[in-house]
């Protein structure tokens, strides 16, 4: 299989994992598709997302819509492209290790496609600080901040998936255990890459800094509740880092 093939099949993994853009034109019988190996194009995707969220706050704000209305417009617009995948995850997240007592339990709760009280509350917040983070940015510091944030919070997913075991033996999260070294470095550097490209060094280090941090947290809190990874673990990390990079970037 050449790499244009093998380039294309990951394209189609990740971009069809992470968001609800139609991939089927990418697509072709006999690609070599791999679900764990295409992690290193993560960023890419989120970036692009990121990316597109800027332009979308960069015109409301041209067009005279105040700070706040247009990070709204932005982040939502952000939650149409991917479907609510990761917000999913945080509200299912939340719910399991809000309301179970045990690890069974929780995952059991985790399964539940009905929202409770803590995934809502967990929503709320989560769409909060993005949309008042956004808004109380500079313009410029704002357009180049969210493609930064896709990016890296997209890494904080790959690290999760790296460093925890699977907490079940069934569902899709189980069956991306054994991440490939090459793939993750690439992940690495494709987001370090563009945060030090959009961002003046020092606010490029805290984003960098800070996507670790959540990382760490979610991992340890992961492995402590449940004792490994999900996909509704990974979608609320991804959540909780962007949350954090935001502000941090505020």
């Amino acid at each position: 299989m050449t790499i244009m093939g093998r380039l294309r099949a990951d394209l189609v993994c990740g971009i069809g994992l992470l968001t609800r853009l139609p991939v089927g034109w990418l697509a072709h019988d006999g690609l070599p598709y791999s679900m764990t190996r295409s992690i290193w194009c993560w960023p890419l995707v989120g970036a692009g997302l990121g990316a597109c969220g800027s332009l979308l706050y960069a015109g409301l704000r041209w067009l005279g819509i105040a700070a706040l209305p247009a990070a709204g417009w932005s982040i939502g617009m952000l939650l149409l492209a991917c479907g609510g995948l990761h917000e999913d995850g945080l509200a299912d997240m939340a719910d399991g290790c809000g309301g179970g007592r045990d690890r069974a339990r929780k995952l059991e709760i985790m399964r539940d496609s009905r929202v409770g009280s803590y995934g809502v509350m967990a929503l709320v917040i989560a769409l909060l600080v993005r949309i008042t983070a956004l808004a109380a940015m500079p313009g410029a510091v704002a357009i180049m901040a969210m493609p930064v944030a896709g990016a890296l919070a997209r890494v904080a997913m790959a690290a999760v998936l790296w460093r925890l075991p699977p907490a079940r033996s069934d569902g899709l999260a189980s069956s991306m255990a054994g991440v490939p070294g090459h793939a993750l470095a690439t992940c690495m550097g494709l987001a370090g890459l563009c945060a030090a490209v959009l961002l003046p060094w020092p606010r490029a280090a805290l984003a960098c800094a800070v996507a670790a941090g959540a990382a760490v947290i979610m991992c340890l809190f992961a492995r402590r509740q449940i004792g490994g990874q999900t996909g509704d673990v990974l979608g609320a990390t991804a959540v909780v880092a962007e949350c954090a990079i935001l502000a941090a970037l505020s």
